[in-house]
């Protein structure tokens, strides 16, 4: 196998796994990992952005995946089906 062939794996810095459930009275909200670290949860993406920044990363490009993975939606996804 040549490197060519050899598929691109990314490690992106943000990972933002899927939608959860909020419990009686709150909202849906994501899990963020910044850094293979547990950065919080959010509820929006401003929020994503706020947990990346208190890491130190800064985000130029949301939809660019060797910054962030967007796990189960994409960044518009934020509520349960």
């Amino acid at each position: 196998m040549t490197e060519i062939a050899s598929p691109h794996i990314t490690h992106p810095r943000i990972l933002v796994l899927g939608v959860q459930p909020g419990g009686p009275g709150t909202r849906p909200f994501r899990i963020v990992e910044v850094d293979g670290e547990v950065a919080g949860r959010a509820t929006t993406v401003t929020e994503v952005l706020e947990a990346a920044a208190a890491y130190g990363v800064t985000v130029e490009d949301l939809d660019d995946p060797d910054w962030v993975c967007w796990v189960g939606g994409d960044r518009y996804t934020w509520g349960t089906r």
